[in-house]
């Protein structure tokens, strides 16, 4: 079958979350979408709440994926533990709370494999590496699909993750920098890949918060708490279409919202 896959760009805040409550569900009929993954590392501004991540999956998400502000909220710690549908990047220490990837029923009685991991440059020395955590759970984990949401922060990290998983994996993008790019792709092998979709939350804002915010720190101006910006929102996502007979992607394009 055709497996249309909807990867949606990390939810900052308040607006973001009722963006999505807004609007995933109509895109989901529009593009016929079959499996949905959201990432929410944001959507309590920094970190996630229990809560927060109810409302994402009530609002059409299939699996939620985290990155560096996993930790953000202690109320999250426990929540990682009992609920299947939430990833955290699996290059973390082992022994933390959480899973780094999971198998999910998808139409037809697919498997669909989800993975969840993060760069290392410029994000946490701490981590290890994201590629052999990948070459790891590969090698433990029978689906029929796999799918990685890669947090990072350098698009040369993304893009060697793509392509060192070339043909192993049907899609690779990118999150965590928030601002969307324009480089769909398929790679030689079948993988298809965005170094970043983006975000979700306010349109007019500095990666989300308001922009008086983000101009005061460049001005040198006494230390402020960042908060997210008011007006309408935007939903980056990618929509990824996976010939699961054939194990490759065969397209890939951007499916962005504006209100």
């Amino acid at each position: 079958m055709l497996l249309r896959v909807l990867a949606v760009g990390d939810v900052v805040a308040r607006p973001g979350l009722d963006c999505l409550t807004r609007h995933l569900r109509p895109l989901q009929k529009e593009h016929q979408v079959h499996f949905t993954v959201v990432n929410g590392e944001n959507a309590a501004g920094l970190g996630l709440l229990p809560q927060d991540a109810e409302e994402l999956l009530d609002a059409g998400a299939d699996v939620i994926t985290l990155g560096n502000h996993t930790w953000g909220k202690a109320a999250i710690q426990d929540y990682l533990d009992r609920s299947p549908s939430i990833l955290r990047p699996a290059n973390y220490a082992p022994g933390l709370p959480g899973r780094g990837a999971g198998v999910y029923d998808g139409p037809e009685g697919l498997r669909i494999a989800v993975l969840n991991l993060m760069g290392r440059y410029q994000m946490d020395s701490n981590l290890s590496s994201p590629f052999r955590a990948a070459e790891r759970i590969l090698e433990q984990t029978q689906a029929d699909v796999f799918l990685l949401d890669f947090h990072a922060e350098a698009t040369s990290e993304k893009g060697a993750m793509a392509w060192y998983l070339d043909g192993r994996v049907q899609a690779v993008w990118g999150t965590h920098t928030h601002v969307p790019t324009a480089d769909p792709q398929i790679l030689p092998q079948g993988t298809g890949f965005l170094t970043d979709l983006g975000m979700t939350g306010p349109a007019q804002s500095i990666l989300g918060v308001r922009p008086g915010d983000s101009v005061n720190r460049f001005l040198g101006g006494l230390p402020r708490r960042y908060a997210a910006a008011a007006g309408k929102g935007q939903i980056n996502a990618a929509l990824f279409t996976i010939d699961t007979q054939q194990g490759r992607c065969v397209s890939v394009r951007r499916c962005d919202l504006w209100e």
